[in-house]
């Protein structure tokens, strides 16, 4: 699994302006089953993606196409970790994943 850390590289009206695109796609990638959490840093400085697992190559390349990254507004930070605990929910979620 990931955990991408987002870290704006532009003023917040240009992230803002670009919002409903980013939206866009992390909703696509939501459809698609790769991400299981997101959203704004506290303070808004930033985001948080938690993804499934998945080659980091694939996600290097899925994040190359983030409206966001496109347009050069954010930089990424990208955590791996092997979960070795998890709530419930999310021991089911990743036995699906797993299965295929």
């Amino acid at each position: 699994m990931f955990i991408v850390l987002l870290k704006y590289s532009a003023p917040l009206e240009q992230i803002d302006y670009a919002l409903p695109d980013h939206r866009a796609w992390v909703e696509k990638q939501y459809e698609r089953g790769l991400f299981l959490a997101s959203g704004r840093q506290v303070p808004r400085v930033g985001g948080v993606i938690i993804t499934r697992p998945m080659p980091r190559g694939k996600l290097e390349a899925l994040l190359a196409t983030d409206p966001w990254a496109e347009q050069k507004l954010v930089k990424y930070e990208i955590c791996e970790f092997e979960a070795t605990r998890t709530a419930p929910e999310l021991m089911k979620l990743n036995e699906a994943v797993l299965q295929g």
